[in-house]
């Protein structure tokens, strides 16, 4: 299992930690996306790194998804 962090792939994440799925769907993040880096995702979508990150952590983590509002760029 590696280290997730915004130089990974969105499709690894998925595979790394399955949990995190639904904050992808959640947040309309193509997870099928070729391979796609989760930080060029995040600028695509207009989310803000640090947000989706701590969502993806906190899921990953088995909390209780935080109310972080995701803002837009």
């Amino acid at each position: 299992m590696t280290e997730c962090s915004p130089e990974t792939s969105v499709p690894d994440w998925i595979i790394d930690h399955p949990e995190t799925r639904a904050v992808f769907q959640e947040l309309g993040i193509d997870y099928s996306c070729g391979g796609k880096l989760l930080e060029l995702a995040c600028r695509e979508e207009g989310l803000l790194e640090q947000h989706v990150l701590a969502k993806l952590h906190d899921v990953n983590n088995g909390g209780v998804q935080t109310a972080i509002q995701l803002s837009r760029k």
